[in-house]
């Protein structure tokens, strides 16, 4: 049976376009604007507040794991409230190959990694609207080494770097992804998978998505209603079931194209239609570009879609 959450990292490709370690010492904070790419921090000592995308703050204790899919504006600060006049909270200074914010000679109260992810598929539109706006994982040694491993990998110029990297990457996004905390309050795949009714019928959709499947079929393998199945599915993922269907062939589609594996009638056939004509009526209509022209149009890293 295929995995589908294993299936959508592995083909999103990921890499690590930004890393660095900082730490803060007395009264602190970092006013800091991103691109909307995927932002993560492991704390690896003492303690911080974050706040991002003008969202409420959240405290971060050591080993705390937190992935932004889409990061644009955040603050990350000092758990200290009692402030001095004479402390400049905004103050940097570089300590080694440590980003030193706030007393540039007390002891850190807080010590990060922090990375900025990019992804080589064209297509992140599924994964990011399927995902939570923000996870925090608590207390999961297991990623904290999982990230040190990755800087020091990145840092480094060993003998197959790049597909290490790619690999430690997908790795460290299943097990922030599959952990207790991956998004289970908020609609998404996870979500569904874990649903009892709802994850063989997600499982089955990856595993065939060439099959002419319908509403009644999918509801009939889940064993409910038509209307009951409707209502779960998009409340439990934030999607309507064809919806799905159709977001996960057509990214399919999308890594056949850009990877070349095949022509118009063999991308056709392998995700459920019946002649390249109908297949490319369907991809321009969903895409906004004809499967031909798509591959001139795939840019160098794809970036998240705005909230």
């Amino acid at each position: 049976m295929i995995d589908p959450l294993a299936e959508i990292v592995s083909m999103l490709q990921p890499s690590l376009s930004f890393s660095k370690a900082a730490s803060g010492s007395g009264n602190w904070r970092v006013d800091g604007a991103g691109d909307g790419s995927p932002f993560f921090a492991v704390i690896l000592e003492g303690s911080a507040r974050l706040a991002i995308n003008g969202q409420p703050s959240i405290e971060l204790e050591e080993n705390d794991f937190v992935l932004i899919p889409a990061a644009y504006r955040f603050t990350m600060s000092s758990n200290s409230e009692n402030l001095d006049e004479d402390d400049d909270p905004l103050r940097v200074t570089r300590l080694g190959d440590e980003t030193r914010h706030g007393d540039p000679i007390g002891m850190p109260n807080m010590r990060v990694l922090i990375g900025r992810l990019a992804f080589g598929s064209p297509d992140t539109t599924l994964v990011f609207a399927l995902l939570p706006c923000l996870l925090h994982v608590c207390g999961q040694a297991r990623l904290t080494t999982l990230v040190q491993m990755i800087r020091e990998e990145a840092q480094g110029d060993r003998p197959a770097k790049e597909i290490v990297l790619e690999r430690q990457l997908q790795l460290l996004l299943i097990e922030a992804l599959r952990s207790d905390a991956a998004g289970l309050e908020t609609p998404g795949l996870l979500r569904g998978l874990a649903d009892k009714n709802l994850g063989p019928v997600i499982r089955q959709m990856h595993e065939k998505p060439a099959k002419a499947w319908t509403v009644e079929e999918l509801a009939s393998t889940a064993m409910l209603s038509r209307s009951v199945f409707f209502d779960r599915f998009q409340k439990q993922t934030g999607m309507a079931p064809m919806e799905y269907l159709l977001s996960w062939r057509m990214a399919l589609a999308k890594d056949m194209l850009r990877r070349k594996e095949g022509g118009m009638k063999e991308i056709a056939r392998r995700i459920g239609y019946g002649s390249a004509s109908a297949f490319s009526v369907a991809f321009s209509r969903f895409v906004g570009v004809a499967p031909s022209q798509y591959g001139y149009q795939i840019p160098m890293v794809s970036k998240a879609p705005a909230p």
